[in-house]
């Protein structure tokens, strides 16, 4: 046990020397001296005088500038008697000792020790009890070479030191600077760590004490603070240097040669490490955010002490989390408190941000006695750390009066001073859209069809709207008569509601006492917090609402609890924007940007975006409207909506005998928590109880309530102006729309400094206004009220639904294979009614919609997908739905038709109807003009006529076309006709159109319209031709199933493989779907199903190999570079052609449980970036991702010039919608935006970035496969695929590229 002596003696000097040294005093001005002691944490009060510190009766001397000497004396000391012991232990071989290998810590983790077991030399700091006793884990033999080895490093380091101090000592005589009024403490660690780390601790060590004497105490000058930075990147240069760190393999020249041409690019996505622990933070700042929300501010202390303590936790806080607190004791002028926060902040090595800096301003801005010289040392700090005043102005966030209080206190040292304009312009080049951005003068931005005065009351509306989170609306079943049984029920309903209501009420507030007087640890997380954002009265209404809007079937334990969770935030972040005194500000921005759109103001030559960053500007007094809330993790949002779910089952209860008083009078509940298989998974589900159905059916209720963000937006939305605000006035909406929990997307796009032209054609789309066509929306409502139509997509009510049979399985007359039969029966009018069901209300809350908005103009607010395709944010009625929604929406703003406006409705209508695809555009109108009579009529009599519209591929959007033309036809001048209708021009086969233009492929192109032909050629058929060829000459050669083929292959058969194949559709997929056409044909031969579709895939597959050459290199190229980069550890990653950054978030599955009292949620996570990646997914998603992305970028491309013309302009996806009118200039822009995209370098950027991506750097080390995988990579990323000789400006002349 000697040596363990020696190591305890070692400690007790160290904590000697600590103990004279650790004292830090921290000044303030206007409020005495604080001075607080480095070893336990404490904060005192002390004299005037700052040069004693008074603790437990003790006083020491502050260290003066011979400590550093000293300092270096006493380890020299214990070198010696470390030495001397060492070698008294190597001549006593005799003896065996055990020992633990102990690392001393700095003054800060007094209390705690570093041990490391020999298995394990990089083993994280362990947890001691709060007396600070050594505790040692694991023991081996001694091994007195590691300890010489040891020394021999800690005298290298003492030599460096020593010499590093003699340096900094003539560098402080040379740059003299202002004398410190306090501590001359040198920034240094206050002993040795003994340990083969001892550089790392050395230099963090040093960052850490450059904060010890921060706003809060006198510092030196930025300049010595320099020096010293600079001198230790000297001392510890050498290790980053040495050869062990060095490749020392050859490489291939062609390799070295790539290497060496890449250029070291900043990576878009963070750091692995950083992320790691993402989740961690983002869990504990939204449980911080909540307390501090709630005014639980000694429950939050608590906590973030709790965290702060144990250095396990301290690891995964970061500054912003210190900032809630610091935050909120600002908002008291609590200085002191902040005092101790930044303590805590330096003692997790962490410095202070802008954030920091700024809420201590508006603490001294809050302090009426705050005396300059404190604002002046809180200046010089910043300035110390390459931070300015006019920084926190411009980045940082404000909330109520926070930005007036950092303004007092400038005011204080500076009583004229005033933020400089920002001079940041947006920093970013792309060769697409850079003449759409600078060469304006021939811009013509369309207004809206509004008064100024008519969309500042539109916003006003939506604003209520918006406040009460929800909205109650007429249902479309409400013009059925009330019977006497219909009210009964309604009545019941009611007075049920009321008594559940209280019952929730009295349930949530005795689980909240429960909750907030449980004895739990402060570190851990509870939900208490987050049942105290909302009044009591609002969780219960959400809870009620949700029970109103169940399905008979029941539903997901985990759905309902996701959308209970996500209500309850969409409340709260309302609430925070109420508190932060947002909605004054927002108001008045808005009645100013309304003059960019109004058509009664000037004209103004900016894009939506600019203008509503310019109003922010101008009126940068008060909060920030983009506060910088957390997101709530998905986690936390089920657990709190399982809790809730757990509150109603166990609380609401209804009279068995309810509706047959005959019974015995007995609560039941009305919601049972059941489990139920899908597949081989069993889930929980949450069934109401039959009593409840029954009731709700019979009622018949005649309203909706349904959340804000459902409904469509009464006013334009606001502009993205950047990734975080935008769309909603109040309700918060993601810019991108992705996986719950994902989080890498986000982070690509903090980072994105091209992201404007993005955010301008998702302006451009919200901002297109609609209206309803109300005429055809009463024939829809109609048939829907009365039985519904499956042929013209109705659903039919439920009273169509198969009866359930009924039968005892317990019946001896019943043979088994009869209960067999009865019970799959059973199961499937199961499955056929909650199918009915969810067509239904589908249906109805569509149709319901649509008849509430059916006297109002309305907006669409879009989002994007990860690939940059783009959607509208209202998830039931929107343009993207079905034909029925798109067939009842119409442009709100008229234009009149013009010469060729009425051909093209025309052609549109027989476009709708899926006949004469193969005709020319002359064809097809002179088809349209044979069937005037047939259009009439359907326009005049749709449901008592002849019904020709009903025969169409979209019958309801057939029928309004009709409707439209039958109008114009018979105006006095069809050419003035004022059409409200939109036209749409559809991309042929769009995936393997960009992939032709990317190959310059010339058949191909040919096959998918980019090349001029007099009439449109069909890729389907031409494939289906191909295949037909090759079938026939297998079968001359004696195949028999090629025989048995023999006039059964059609361009239906075909038509789904070659539509997906471009989307990554594999040989299996291709044979499943072959597979389900051929068994549509009743003459084929079922037992050559499978035979056929095997020997028909790979046809298909040779047909296209043949026809688009270059697609099919193109597409094995993504393909394998996807695989490579996957095995090797990484995630595919891109930008877009108009600088959109794309990650594919596919990783290996795993699971995470929610734990809860009513049941463990079994969460399968394949988005997780601490996963490895998925292989097969990156590599099979790649392709179509990437064509994805392309299309999306063709789209905005088209929007964005669509809308400097001057044209209305919506699209989905590939097909593009404006008036007629414009159809020719649209199809004009639509062609020319396609060129420019395609003769961008989009493949040869491609493998640029990904080269600088993953191949940026040394070889990779490891074992040989490694090594060739990583030379593979590189040179696959380099040889772009070949491409043909298709001249792309064929395409401008082409009509049917989109027709």
């Amino acid at each position: 046990m000697s040596l363990l002596r020696v190591c305890a003696f070692a400690k007790c000097l160290s904590r000697r020397s600590l103990l004279e040294r650790c004292a830090v005093r921290v000044c303030f001005a206007d409020s005495g001296q604080l001075c607080v002691s480095r070893g336990t944490g404490a904060v005192r009060r002390i004299s005037e005088t700052p040069l004693h510190l008074q603790r437990r009766n003790v006083s020491f001397g502050l260290p003066k500038k011979e400590d550093g000497k000293k300092r270096v004396l006493e380890q020299s000391q214990l070198l010696d008697v470390l030495e001397a012991r060492i070698l008294q232990l190597q001549s006593d071989v005799a003896v065996d000792v055990q020992h633990a290998k102990v690392q001393f810590v700095n003054a800060r983790s007094i209390g705690k020790v570093k041990v490391a077991s020999d298995r394990d030399p990089k083993s994280t700091p362990s947890d001691i009890p709060k007396s600070g006793k050594t505790v040692a884990k694991g023991t081996s033999e001694p091994k007195p070479s590691r300890w010489m080895e040891k020394l021999t490093k800690e005298k290298k380091n003492l030599k460096k030191w020593q010499q590093f101090q003699v340096k900094l000592q003539k560098n402080v005589k040379e740059k003299p600077t202002a004398k410190s009024k306090g501590s001359s403490l040198l920034p240094g660690t206050s002993h040795k760590t003994i340990s083969t780390t001892a550089k790392k601790t050395m230099t963090k060590d040093l960052n850490k004490r450059h904060h010890a004497t921060s706003i809060f105490a006198t510092t030196t000058s930025a300049t010595a603070a320099a020096g010293k930075a600079a001198m230790l990147q000297k001392v510890f240069k050498g290790h980053q240097n040495h050869p062990q760190n060095q490749v020392s393999r050859q490489e291939p020249a062609e390799v070295a040669k790539l290497q060496k041409s890449l250029g070291k690019t900043e990576s878009l996505q963070e750091d692995k490490g950083e992320i790691e622990c993402g989740e961690i933070q983002k869990s504990i700042r939204s449980y911080l955010e909540a307390c501090v929300f709630a005014g639980h501010i000694e429950k939050a202390h608590r906590f973030l002490l709790s965290q702060h303590r144990l250095m396990k936790r301290r690891r995964l806080l970061n500054t912003d989390i210190y900032n809630i607190m610091i935050r909120m004791w600002a908002k008291k002028g609590a200085l002191n408190q902040i005092g101790r926060v930044f303590i805590m902040l330096e003692d997790a090595g962490l410095k202070p941000n802008l954030g920091s800096y700024c809420y201590v301003l508006e603490c001294m801005g809050r302090n009426p006695d705050c005396s300059p010289k404190t604002v002046v040392r809180c200046l010089t700090q910043m300035a110390e750390d390459g931070l300015s005043v006019d920084d926190v102005f411009h980045q940082c966030s404000f909330r109520e009066d926070e930005r007036d209080m950092v303004l007092k206190a400038m005011h204080i040292v500076e009583p004229d001073y005033q933020p400089r304009p920002s001079t940041t312009t947006d920093k970013w080049s792309l060769p697409l859209v850079e003449d759409l951005y600078k060469k304006r003068e021939d811009h013509r931005y369309p207004k809206l069809d509004f008064s100024q005065m008519d969309l500042q009351e539109r916003f006003k509306h939506q604003l209520s709207i918006e406040e009460a989170c929800t909205i109650t609306i007429d249902s479309v079943e409400a013009s059925k008569p009330i019977t006497k049984n219909v009210a009964r029920m309604r009545q019941l309903l009611a007075d049920q509601r009321v008594q559940w209501q209280k019952t929730l009420l009295q349930a949530l507030r005795e689980s909240k006492m429960i909750l907030a007087n449980t004895n739990t640890k402060d570190y851990r997380l509870n939900l208490y917090p987050y049942l105290c954002l909302l009044e009591d009265r609002d969780y219960v209404d959400i809870m009620i609402q949700s029970i109103a809007n169940m399905s008979p079937s029941g539903e997901s334990l985990k759905v309902l609890a996701r959308d209970l969770g996500n209500r309850v935030y969409t409340k709260y972040c309302v609430r925070q924007k109420h508190q932060n005194q947002i909605l004054e500000k927002l108001g008045n921005i808005y009645n100013a940007y309304t003059e960019l759109l109004a058509k009664d103001t000037k004209e103004f030559g900016l894009l939506p975006r600019e203008h509503w960053c310019l109003l922010e500007k101008k009126q940068n007094s008060g909060p920030t409207l983009q506060g910088g809330e957390t997101n709530w993790l998905y986690s936390v949002t089920l657990e709190l909506g399982t809790y809730m779910v757990d509150l109603m089952v166990k609380s609401l209860k209804i009279n068995g005998d309810i509706l047959n008083p005959a019974y015995d009078k007995k609560l039941i509940p009305i919601l049972y928590h059941m489990y139920a298989f899908r597949s081989t998974r069993q889930i929980g589900f949450i069934k109401p109880h039959p009593i409840l159905i029954q009731m709700q059916q019979e009622a018949m209720e005649t309203k909706l309530t349904f959340d804000s963000y459902v409904m469509p937006m009464l006013c334009p939305p606001v502009p993205w102006s950047s990734i975080k605000f935008g769309a909603y006035l109040l309700t918060p909406t993601k810019l991108m729309r992705t996986v719950d929990g994902a989080t890498q997307h986000d982070t690509l796009l903090e980072k994105c400094q091209t992201i404007y032209p993005v955010l301008d054609s998702l302006n451009q789309l919200g901002n297109c206004a609609w209206k309803i066509n109300k005429r055809l929306l009463d024939i829809i409502i109609s048939i829907f009220n009365d039985r519904g139509s499956e042929k013209l997509d109705i659903p039919p009510p439920l009273s169509e639904a198969p009866k359930m049979p009924h039968f005892n399985p317990q019946d001896p007359t019943l043979t088994s294979s009869e209960k067999a039969h009865l019970k799959r029966e059973a199961v499937n009018a199961r499955r056929k009614y909650s199918e009915m069901y969810s067509l239904r209300m589908s249906s109805l809350y569509k149709l319901s919609i649509a008849n509430h908005m059916r006297d109002e103009i309305f907006w669409f607010p879009h989002s994007m997908d990860f690939r940059g395709r783009t959607y509208p944010c209202p998830p039931y009625f929107n343009h993207l739905g079905s034909d029925v929604a798109r067939a009842i929406l119409v442009f709100a703003e008229g234009k009149p038709l013009g010469p060729k406006g009425l051909d093209w409705l025309k052609i549109h209508l027989v476009n709708l109807t899926g006949l004469k695809k193969r005709e020319s555009l002359q064809g097809r109108l002179e088809y349209a003009n044979t069937i005037m009579e047939d259009i009439l009529d359907s326009a005049d009599n749709p449901l008592d006529g002849n019904k020709w519209w009903m025969n169409a591929d979209e019958p309801w959007q057939a029928l309004a076309c009709c409707m439209e033309i039958a109008n114009a036809a018979r105006s006095p001048d069809p050419t003035q006709f004022i059409s409200h209708f939109p036209v749409h021009q559809d991309g042929s086969c769009n995936g393997l159109q960009h992939y032709a233009a990317l190959g310059r492929d010339v058949i191909g192109a040919t096959s998918v319209n980019l090349m001029p032909c007099e009439v449109p050629q069909d890729v389907y058929s031409g494939v289906a031709q191909q295949v037909e060829e090759f079938r026939a000459r297998d079968a001359a050669n004696g195949l028999k199933i090629a025989q048995v083929l023999e006039g059964f292959i059609s361009r239906k058969v075909v038509k789904q493989t070659v539509m997906t194949v471009v989307y990554g559709v594999t040989r299996y997929g291709g044979r499943l779907q072959i597979e389900k056409r051929l068994k549509e044909i009743d003459e084929f031969p079922k037992e050559h199903v499978w035979d056929a579709s095997h020997y028909l895939v790979r046809l298909v597959f040779s047909g296209l190999k043949e026809m688009f050459t270059g697609t099919r290199e193109i597409q094995d190229w993504l393909t394998e570079s996807a695989r490579l980069i996957s095995k090797s550890g990484h995630t595919v990653e891109w930008l877009t052609p108009l600088g959109l950054p794309v990650v594919q978030p596919y990783h290996r599955t795993r699971h995470q449980v929610v734990k809860s009292l009513m049941q463990h949620i079994n969460l399968k996570i394949s988005h997780d970036i601490k996963e490895r990646p998925d292989t097969v997914k990156q590599k099979n998603a790649f392709p179509p991702n990437f064509i994805h992305s392309l299309d999306s970028t063709h789209m905005m491309l088209t929007a964005l010039h669509c809308f400097s013309a001057g044209l209305t302009f919506v699209s989905v996806h590939d097909c593009f919608w404006t008036h007629a009118l414009t159809v020719d200039t649209m199809n004009k822009v639509c062609r020319e935006q396609f060129v420019n995209l395609h003769s961008q370098p989009i493949l040869k950027e491609l493998s640029k970035f990904l080269l600088e991506k993953y191949c940026d750097g040394p070889l990779a080390e490891g074992t040989d496969k490694k090594h060739k995988e990583y030379l593979r990579l590189m040179q696959l990323l380099a040889k772009v695929p070949q491409t043909g000789n298709f001249d792309l400006q064929r395409v401008k002349e082409s009509t049917y590229f989109f027709s």
